[in-house]
């Protein structure tokens, strides 16, 4: 494979058909080497339109999402992310190149590992990797400017929203399969939120996601 085609017409036949345009998140896609973070068996589907198996059951998000969050998001050097769902650690090393500190949090310790191991690879030092479960907040290092969710919720916890700082983003895959909403929440001021629906997918639930109360008779 030409590794340097395939990235090239994944940024230009994927992504920026997909509304992406900040040039600073295409030239983040070529400085980051995708084929680095994904299993050994499936380097060959780097750059496909499709989510890339990992251990576990867990898939990795298809370029053009990951591309459109790091966009819509638009983080400064000055913030620090909180990702729950580290996977294969190649999203948190995007948001490394953005951020002043990432903390990326995956509740399976054989694929905390290995994105460990990617990242480690990779030569970032301002991101901390955990194995944990931030699926509903992260206290440890909160209050946090900006907070991504790796796997879909049907609601979004106020745990999770509370530990955002006003101005603070939330970046989650909001409803069930098959009518989910990627969705945006602003913290306007402690207690006080705005929300944006910015484009509609579907990926698999964060594990211990939280759910609606359900009616009893």
């Amino acid at each position: 494979m030409n590794l340097e085609k395939a990235r090239h017409n994944m940024v230009e036949q994927q992504i920026r058909p997909w509304e992406v345009l900040d040039q600073d998140v295409l030239d983040l896609l070529y400085a980051v080497p995708r084929e680095e973070f994904v299993p050994p068996a499936y380097r060959n589907l780097a750059f496909s339109d499709l989510e890339v198996p990992l251990a576990e059951g867990e898939r990795m998000w298809p370029p053009k999402v990951e591309a459109r969050v790091l966009q819509e998001l638009a983080i400064q050097r000055t913030e620090r992310v909180l990702e729950a769902g580290t996977g294969s650690g190649y999203f948190a090393a995007l948001l490394a190149h953005r951020a002043a500190q990432v903390y990326t949090v995956e509740i399976r310790p054989a694929l905390a590992e290995f994105g460990r191991a990617n990242l480690a690879r990779h030569g970032r030092d301002n991101v901390t990797a955990e194995v944990g479960d931030a699926s509903h907040g992260y206290p440890k290092w909160a209050p946090y400017d900006v907070i991504v969710l790796t796997g879909s919720t049907p609601i979004v916890p106020q745990a999770l929203l509370d530990q955002l700082v006003p101005g603070g983003r939330l970046f989650a895959v909001v409803g069930d399969a098959p009518a989910m909403a990627a969705r945006i929440y602003t913290c306007l001021a402690p207690g006080a939120f705005r929300s944006v629906d910015v484009f509609e997918t579907v990926v698999a639930p964060l594990v211990n996601c939280e759910q609606p109360p359900r009616f009893k008779f």
